[in-house]
């Protein structure tokens, strides 16, 4: 029987169990959280991001989540620096030209900050004079740091990364640091 969890990674956790890194001596991890023998993420999600993170024991369910030649769609919800308009949100929609090569369209709404959203530790930095707005993203790739790079690329720059959905699976109610099995 396969192993589902569905856990919803804070701010600042590397999506990882142990941290071998020269930085290791203060870095959460998800053994921080989980304490489950022999279960793996299935992708990655960054430390400075946060949200839906799925993990198995199952090796051909992870690649098929993690690996691009699948098409697992990945959707985000992002607070950005500005107000995009059209022909910014257009790029994101079409494919944006970026270090690595052109993106694959994405589908990208405009939307309220979400209703059930936590608190961040730290909270994101606020600016009086710059203002901020939301967008929901989803992708079909899961290059490194992609979703930060493609609106940077669109002149606006992600302030907070959360990542709500994978493939079938959503983060619904699911606490910041929480976990449940899928």
């Amino acid at each position: 029987m396969t192993k589902l969890i569905l856990f919803n990674k804070p701010f600042n956790v590397l999506s990882q169990f142990t941290d071998k890194s020269s930085h290791a001596s203060n870095r959460k991890t998800l053994s921080d959280f989980i304490e489950l023998a022999n279960v793996y993420a299935a992708g990655r999600l960054d430390k400075d991001s946060e949200g839906l993170l799925v993990l198995t024991d199952n090796g051909a369910l992870q690649a098929k989540i993690s690996n691009p030649k699948y098409n697992t769609s990945k959707s985000y919800w992002v607070q950005v620096e500005g107000e995009p308009d059209e022909s910014m949100l257009a790029q994101l929609r079409d494919g944006v030209r970026l270090k690595d090569g052109i993106t694959r369209p994405a589908v990208v709404t405009r939307i309220d900050p979400p209703s059930a959203l936590w608190p961040r530790n730290p909270p994101v930095r606020f600016r009086k004079t710059v203002a901020d707005s939301w967008l929901d993203i989803t992708i079909s790739e899961g290059r490194n740091r992609q979703v930060r790079r493609m609106t940077a690329a669109i002149g606006a720059p992600t302030l907070r990364l959360i990542r709500h959905r994978v493939g079938s699976w959503a983060l619904g109610d699911l606490a910041s640091g929480a976990w449940r099995t899928g």
